[in-house]
């Protein structure tokens, strides 16, 4: 039996463009990081990945995801992140802002290590990633 694969459905346009757009925008942000803090180019990844995932999630849901009450830590240094690398403090400004991501994204992680621990098939990584799956808190 022959198994088939589709690409993925996006909702609309502005979904579309988002994709693209945040996958420019981390791009632009490793590239940054690789070229020893390249405070333009991480600034430039910044805004596009901020745009991007606006598109992709709509501006309400993007809002409300950052201003929750319980996220408002991880937000103030995410965002006061990404204006000390706008102001050229690239190396300050990019340790705040993974700060603000881990503290942002913490309650996705279980989900992403259970994922791939279950799509790994390499032993080790894979009760690496089972044993990661079960830890609530990554900060």
């Amino acid at each position: 039996m022959e198994q088939t694969y589709s690409l993925p459905t996006f909702q609309n346009e502005d979904t579309e463009i988002g994709v693209g757009v945040t996958g420019f925008g981390i791009f632009f942000i490793l590239f940054g990081v690789l070229l020893y803090f390249d405070s333009v180019l991480l600034a430039f990844g910044n805004l596009l990945f901020l745009t991007g995932l606006s598109l992709i999630i709509g501006l309400r849901k993007t809002s409300s995801f950052f201003f929750q009450r319980h996220k408002l830590k991880g937000t103030s240094f995410f965002l006061g992140g990404v204006a000390i690398v706008l102001l050229r403090w690239p190396l300050l400004g990019m340790l705040l802002e993974t700060y603000g991501f881990f503290n942002l994204f913490k309650g996705f992680f279980p989900v992403v290590f259970g994922f791939l621990g279950n799509s790994a098939n390499i032993p080790f990584l894979s009760a690496l990633f089972r044993r990661l799956e079960g830890t609530s808190s990554m900060v």
